[in-house]
């Protein structure tokens, strides 16, 4: 096992600028603040802490974890276990990996510019941006309730769990379209604004409404109006059917449910699309966490009403591609988790960016209900104190 750190007690700069609800924790369902938190004094990172976090990789949880923290006291980052199972070599601290449901953050601060322009109306109806898409059976669907899963859509078409049959599908193509279609072939799942329900259908739908409002493809938007103006140099999207990761990157493992451990590094992303399927470095998830808090993607006004408060919906803990956690001690989170096989993604701060966390943990179960040990003991560490 390898772990490599490198502690800073001054203040952090960044310099350039399962894929559901955090699983295994409990999180508030009142209300969260809406205006930005009192800044605290607040310690710096416990270095030893999340070295231990990080000690005895490779385990049959993961082969790899990539974590950086930081903050107003102070930064640190480091990385444990190996590239790839075959070679024993160490992992890559700068490596690449599916980023998952942490593009929801990239597409929803793309929607809220385009409202902040005025481009598009949250109170507007799917139905009018996209018509035809949605059948009579559906009463009309705001923008909005797609941005905070609350719009009672079903989810779409599968290749199949990704511990089972989907493995042996990974390299066929399931358009965003076909998604969709399969979504509204079965009908509304309930009243639109009446539950929030996470899910990856709404944010698909908003990936094809960004294209149809803008003329243009998700992903050049996404890089254009997110990805470089944040300074995420080394992010991208897989274009269409592309199983590969591109540039260096540490390899994921699945273990599927017949016991066997393969190599899931490989995958046809397409049916993810502006729902899951970036490719990222925690550098640069850390970059798009500070030019989001602090106002650089979504105008204030907006990002505080629409990013930083949660729906009026009985338990709402998601915003507009954010999670809210309370973490006790007067701390409040916002987060978003993301897992795709092989990878499992976390990317979390206090509103005042008083502490920041990205971690990427090649887990063997990526797509568990439960929360991986091995992140577990990360966010333990790195939110103790």
């Amino acid at each position: 096992m390898r772990v490599r750190v490198r502690t800073t007690c001054a203040a952090l700069v960044v310099l350039g600028l399962t894929a559901g609800p955090l699983a295994g924790t409990s999180v508030a369902a009142s209300p969260a603040p809406t205006a930005a938190a009192v800044v605290r004094e607040a310690p710096g990172p416990d270095a030893a802490a999340l070295r231990r976090a990080l000690a005895g990789l490779p385990d049959d949880d993961a082969t790899a974890a990539l974590v950086r923290v930081g903050g107003t006291a102070g930064a640190w980052h480091g990385s444990s276990g190996v590239r790839d199972l075959s070679s024993g070599r160490g992992a890559l601290e700068n490596g690449r990996f599916r980023a998952g449901s942490t593009t929801k953050v990239v597409t929803a601060a793309v929607v809220l510019q385009l409202a902040a322009e005025g481009a598009v109306d949250l109170d507007g109806h799917v139905q009018t941006y996209l018509p035809g898409l949605l059948t009579d059976a559906f009463e009309p669907v705001t923008v909005r309730q797609l941005l905070t899963f609350t719009g009672g859509l079903k989810p779409g078409a599968s290749l199949g769990d990704v511990a089972g049959e989907g493995y042996e599908r990974r390299y066929e193509t399931l358009t965003p379209e076909d998604v969709v279609a399969a979504s509204v072939a079965e009908g509304p799942a309930f009243r639109p604004g009446s539950r929030q329900e996470y899910g990856n259908i709404g944010y698909t739908v908003l990936g094809l409404l960004i294209e149809r409002i803008t003329g243009d493809s998700y992903e050049h938007q996404a890089a254009v109006r997110v990805l470089r103006p944040a300074g995420m140099r080394h992010t991208s999207f897989p274009g269409g059917p592309d199983p590969r990761v591109h540039g260096p990157h540490n390899r994921g493992y699945q273990r599927l449910t017949d016991g066997r451990l393969v190599d899931a590094t490989e995958w046809n992303m397409s049916d993810r699309w502006a729902a899951g399927d970036m490719i990222s470095t925690t550098a640069d998830l850390e970059r798009l966490l500070f030019a989001l808090f602090r106002g650089r993607l979504v105008p204030r006004p907006l990002l505080d009403r629409e990013m930083f408060t949660l729906p009026d919906v009985p338990g709402a803990t998601m915003s507009a591609g954010l999670q809210y956690y309370d973490a006790g001690d007067g701390r409040g989170l916002w987060l978003k988790s993301g897992s795709r096989p092989g990878y499992t993604t976390l990317l979390a701060a206090t509103r005042d960016l008083s502490r920041t966390l990205v971690y990427s943990v090649n887990a063997t179960d990526a797509k568990s209900e439960a929360m991986n040990p091995v992140a577990e003991r990360i966010v333990a560490a790195t939110f103790a104190r």
